[in-house]
C-alpha cells in the first residue's frame, strides 16, 4: 500500500480545496498521473500520484480542506489489485467439454453492488469548473480536440446550444433568513477558493494598511505618436507588438529608483526596503483577478518586457499559471481602462505598499497656454499607497515623475 500526500506547494500556501477528483476507486493510476485538481489560493494544480497502482480509497471529498502532508488516497501498489477476473473450471486431462450448455444458478446482480466507475472525460481545469458552474455532464460534450480533450470552448459551446424545451425555473428557498420574497427566483452560488481569498486579502488590507490615493493625468500625445511611427518597425525586429505597458513599467522602474520607499513593505516594525524590481501586472480572467510578476524589469528593454507581459496574461486566461508567476511582486501596475473605466481607486496588493492604476484614454480639451486650446490624448493615473510609511510628498513626487517620462517618452532611454 502506498498513501498519495499533498505535497510542498509554495512557502505562502499551506492549504487547498479538492476541486475534482480525476480518479475514483478501482481505477488503476500510474506514476506521475494526476488524481486530483487542487483549488489553492492563487492557482489550480494537479495532484500526482508517486507509485503505481489501483486506487484502494479516497479519503477526502471534492469541496473539503486539505493541508500540505495530509494523506488524501491510498494506492495498492500491486495493479490487478482491484480488478475481478473470470475464474474458468478446471479441466481434467482427456475429457472434452460437455456438447451442452451447464446450466448455472445465477444470482440478480444488484445496481448498487456495481462499484467499478466509468471512464472520466479528460477536461482541462478550466473546462471543469465551467461544467461545474453550469451544471453541464461532461460526457456529453463533444470536444474539437482531435485526441478527445474538452476545453473550455468546447463547453461554452456545449451550453450554447438551444435547449429542447424551456426549463421551468422554480424558486429557491433561502435556507437562512434574507429579505428575499419567497416566490422570487434567486441563484446562489458557492464562492471558490481563489475569490474567497481575494475578498480576505482586499478586507485586511484596508483594515491593515492606511491607504490614501493621489491623482493625475497624462497626455499621452507624445507616446502615441512613438508607437505610431515605430509599431511596424518594432513587430518586424522583435516578433510582439509595442504596447502601452512596457511604457509605463519602465516609467514606473525609473520612478522607484527615485523613491523607493514605494518599492518596500512592512515586516513588524522595519521596513523592508528592495533593491530590485518586479512589478506585477494585474491580468483580469474568469477565476478572478490574478497579478503575475515581471521579474528584474529594470533589466529588460521594452521588448523583453511586452513579450513578458503577453506570455504571463496568456498563461493567465488559459488557467497555466504557476505558483511561481505569482510570487514575489514589489510593485502593481493595473489596467482598468481596457474596460472602459475612466477613474478608479485601486487597492494595494498587501505587502505591496504602492499600486499604479492606468485608465481609459480619452480626448479632453487641454489648455496649451492662455489662448490656446487643444483636444489630447488623455489619460486620469491613480497611485494607492501605505500611508504608514509613505507620504503624500512622496507619493505626489513619484506621480508626477511618472507623468513627466510618459508625456516625454525619450527620457526614459536615459532612465533605464
Amino acid at each position: 500500500m502506498a498513501e498519495i500526500k499533498v505535497p510542498e506547494l509554495a512557502e505562502s500556501i499551506t492549504e487547498g480545496t479538492i476541486f475534482q477528483w480525476l480518479k475514483q476507486p478501482g481505477d488503476f493510476i500510474h506514476k506521475g498521473e494526476p488524481i486530483a485538481e487542487l483549488e489553492t489560493d492563487k492557482v489550480n494544480v494537479e495532484l500526482m500520484s508517486e507509485e503505481s497502482g489501483v486506487i484502494t480509497k479516497l479519503l477526502f471529498n471534492e469541496g473539503d480542506t486539505v493541508r500540505v502532508g495530509d494523506t488524501i488516497a491510498i494506492v495498492s501498489e500491486e495493479a490487478e489489485a482491484n480488478v475481478p477476473q473470470e475464474e474458468e473450471p478446471p479441466q481434467q486431462p482427456g475429457k472434452e467439454e460437455p456438447s451442452q450448455p451447464v446450466a448455472v444458478k445465477e444470482e440478480p446482480v444488484k445496481e448498487e453492488s456495481v462499484t467499478r466507475p466509468t471512464q472520466r472525460p479528460v477536461a482541462s481545469p478550466a473546462a471543469r469548473k465551467l461544467a461545474r458552474e453550469k451544471g453541464i455532464d461532461l460526457s456529453k460534450v463533444t470536444p474539437v480536440d482531435p485526441f478527445g480533450r474538452i476545453r473550455k470552448q468546447d463547453v461554452e459551446a456545449y451550453s450554447n446550444q438551444p435547449a429542447k424545451s424551456a426549463p421551468t425555473v422554480e424558486a429557491v428557498k433561502p435556507t437562512i433568513p434574507d429579505m428575499f420574497e419567497p416566490e422570487k427566483p434567486v441563484e446562489r452560488m458557492k464562492m471558490s477558493r481563489r475569490r474567497q481569498t481575494i475578498a480576505k486579502r482586499l478586507v485586511e488590507v484596508q483594515h491593515t494598511a492606511a491607504m490614501l490615493t493621489t491623482f493625475n493625468e497624462i497626455d499621452m500625445t507624445a507616446i502615441m505618436d512613438l508607437r505610431k511611427r515605430r509599431k511596424d518597425a518594432f513587430y518586424q525586429e522583435h516578433d510582439v507588438r509595442l504596447g502601452f505597458m512596457s511604457f509605463f513599467t519602465k516609467a514606473v522602474v525609473a520612478a522607484l529608483k527615485k523613491y523607493p520607499l514605494l518599492n518596500a513593505e512592512i515586516q513588524g516594525d522595519e521596513i523592508i526596503v528592495k533593491k530590485y524590481y518586479d512589478i506585477g501586472v494585474a491580468v483580469s480572467t474568469d477565476e478572478g483577478l490574478v497579478v503575475p510578476v515581471v521579474r528584474d524589469a529594470d533589466k529588460k528593454n521594452f521588448a523583453e518586457i511586452e513579450r513578458e507581459i503577453l506570455h504571463l496574461a496568456t498563461k493567465a486566461r488559459e488557467n497555466k499559471l504557476s505558483l511561481k508567476d505569482l510570487q514575489g511582486g514589489t510593485f502593481t501596475i493595473t489596467n482598468g481602462g481596457v474596460f472602459g473605466s475612466l477613474m478608479s481607486t485601486p487597492i494595494l496588493n498587501g505587502p505591496q505598499v504602492g499600486i499604479l492604476g492606468m485608465h481609459k484614454i480619452q480626448l479632453r480639451p487641454v489648455a496649451i497656454d492662455e489662448v490656446r486650446m487643444e483636444n489630447r490624448p488623455m489619460m486620469y493615473v491613480a497611485l494607492s499607497y501605505d500611508h504608514r510609511i509613505i507620504d503624500g510628498k512622496e507619493a505626489v513626487g513619484f506621480l508626477v515623475k511618472v507623468k513627466e517620462l510618459l508625456e516625454d517618452p525619450e527620457q526614459l532611454l536615459l532612465e533605464s
